[in-house]
């Protein structure tokens, strides 16, 4: 096994905790998961152990990761960051690898595409986006980058979202840039 397989994995008392934790948010926020099942979603965890890093290291960096979707289709249950704000563990992040790069001075301590690849997770897409605050107001403080088109990438662009005036607003900005309300969202299938 290798270094990095190793450290992405949790240790048995790591891997209830956090199950007990999703159970407990599961329970508490059957809004945004109606109809469903813990005892299913916890079967395809356990069918699924590799995704369990992924999971606590959302929740590490304050995600509070909860099931948002079924897709009926392939089976998959659909985690997604539920934290009232974008996760304060990952803000102060530019947008990608190109942007912090691009950067002469003051730069960030990592970018939003690249820690999500290393998290396993996807960022959401603006549709994404928009579908998650149907579940609750998120984001009334900060705002969160989301996935963002080739086409304004391309441009030097990025795209982020939040809610304000009971509103979800689309914007943009320099990739490059970064402040300490904003983050980035990501979902999981598992």
């Amino acid at each position: 096994m290798s270094e990095i397989s190793r450290a992405k994995e949790l240790l048995p008392e790591q891997r209830e905790g956090l199950i007990q934790t999703l159970k407990v948010r599961f329970e508490k926020n059957m809004n945004r998961h109606q109809g469903l099942e813990w005892t299913d979603v916890q079967d395809k965890l356990e069918d699924h152990p590799e995704k369990l890093w992924t999971l606590h290291e959302m929740e590490r960096t304050g995600g509070e990761p909860d099931v948002v979707d079924h897709d009926k289709t392939t089976g998959a249950y659909i985690f997604c960051d539920c934290s009232a704000e974008s996760p304060k563990g990952r803000r102060s992040v530019c947008y990608d690898r190109e942007a912090l790069e691009s950067r002469k001075e003051h730069k960030p301590h990592n970018s939003a595409v690249e820690w999500a690849a290393d998290m396993g997770i996807e960022l959401l897409t603006g549709e994404q986006y928009r579908e998650l605050q149907k579940l609750g107001n998120f984001d009334l403080k900060t705002s969160s980058w989301v996935k963002t088109p080739d086409s304004i990438r391309k441009l030097g662009g990025a795209i982020f979202c939040d809610r304000r005036y009971d509103t979800v607003f689309v914007y943009h900005n320099g990739a490059e840039s970064y402040y300490g309300a904003r983050g980035f969202r990501g979902s999981l299938r598992v």
